[in-house]
């Protein structure tokens, strides 16, 4: 069973930034992707920011330019680094994982931005 745990949320000014970490029990090379979804209170889980296994990324519209995700194949970990952060931005974050047709997550970590 795939375990993945995030660190990193907190709260932070807007304007300000905050880098989420994604450890995950195996090697992140087994995975045919990975992403960072979040979830505000009354709203749908939304896809932020995902990495393929060739480092390929894609993100939501909302975030491009601001957040930056990455993985470090040697530690088993992914990043997200969220700059200008915004109220709006607050949310749950969550890590998930990709292989084949199962999809994994973590716990989720609270990140929010105050005006």
């Amino acid at each position: 069973q795939v375990q993945l745990v995030e660190s990193g949320g907190g709260l932070v000014q807007a304007g300000g930034s905050l880098r989420l970490s994604c450890a995950a029990s195996e090697s992140i090379f087994r995975f045919d992707g990975m992403g960072w979804y979040r979830q505000a209170p009354g709203k749908q889980r939304e896809l932020v920011a995902a990495i393929t296994s060739l480092g390929n990324t894609n993100y939501a519209g909302s975030v491009k330019g601001r957040f930056t995700v990455s993985r470090d194949n040697a530690n088993n970990t992914m990043y997200l680094l969220m700059n200008s952060l915004k109220p709006e931005d607050t949310a749950v974050y969550y890590c998930s994982a990709r292989i084949g047709l199962n999809t994994y997550w973590g716990q989720g970590t609270q990140v929010t931005v105050s005006s």
